[in-house]
């Protein structure tokens, strides 16, 4: 356990050098960040739990959830570079499948939705990036290289390379691959789309279009009204002339 358990913390204080760039030292980063306690104790209390001492196990997770504010049930299964930024009020359900290089924002919950025992919570492919006050419910996966904006509350499952926003949370772009790498991790959780904003676009868009289209047909209609007084005055004239002869 010891080597492993070395070897996991190395990993979990190195991508924060790669994710956060607040970081300035790995001193820092092991006493002042709580993401990296949270993940240390999940693997403590995880081994325990595997190993059938669950009730010291749930302990060990209380006492990662008093100090950090981040409640990591002890089953969960979390890969590994695995960053939790900030932390605070982020829940990993009992059932939780977390992939490699994942990283979640505070306020996440990966809830279940279910009183049954069984597969209950979700699962978590690699290089996802779940952002602020996000919310994962339910079964369900969220596929390699996706995105969920802050906020959001995922109740389907989710392609890979897929952003999603809103409540539900709607898959609102699917544009190509994102490969394998940790330096393609794409963090601008700033940068996302707005369903709604687009929606009002199109629909202003497609108003302009049908002014325009009213101008040009209020335009013909004005030149066919003019031409009809032209010829009714013509007519008069021929009337008028008719009658004086």
């Amino acid at each position: 356990m010891a080597s492993a358990t070395w070897e996991h913390l190395k990993e979990d204080v190195e991508v924060v050098f790669e994710r956060d760039p607040a970081a300035r030292s790995r001193l820092e980063v092991v006493l002042t960040y709580p993401g990296v306690h949270a993940l240390m104790l999940y693997r403590v209390a995880n081994w325990l739990w595997r190993r059938g001492v669950k009730l010291p196990a749930r302990v060990v997770s209380y006492l990662s959830r008093f100090l950090t504010g981040i409640d990591i049930h002890p089953a969960a299964t979390i890969g590994r570079r695995v960053f939790i930024d900030h932390g605070m009020g982020v829940v990993i359900g009992e059932t939780t499948e977390i992939g490699d290089d994942v990283t979640l924002y505070q306020g996440v919950t990966l809830g279940g939705t279910s009183t049954h025992k069984g597969k209950r919570h979700p699962t978590i492919e690699d290089f996802v990036v779940i952002t602020t006050g996000a919310t994962v419910l339910g079964p369900v996966t969220v596929g390699h290289g996706s995105r969920i904006g802050a906020g959001s509350v995922v109740i389907h499952s989710v392609p890979p390379n897929s952003t999603v926003v809103g409540i539900p949370g709607r898959v609102v772009r699917g544009d190509g691959a994102h490969g394998g790498n940790l330096e393609l991790i794409d963090l601008d959780h700033g940068d996302l789309p707005d369903p709604v904003a687009r929606a009002i676009s199109v629909l202003v868009e497609h108003v302009e279009k049908l002014e325009r289209k009213l101008d040009e047909l209020a335009a013909r209609l004005g030149s066919a009204e003019e031409r009809r007084q032209e010829e009714d005055e013509d007519l008069r004239r021929v009337k008028a002339f008719l009658s004086e002869g």
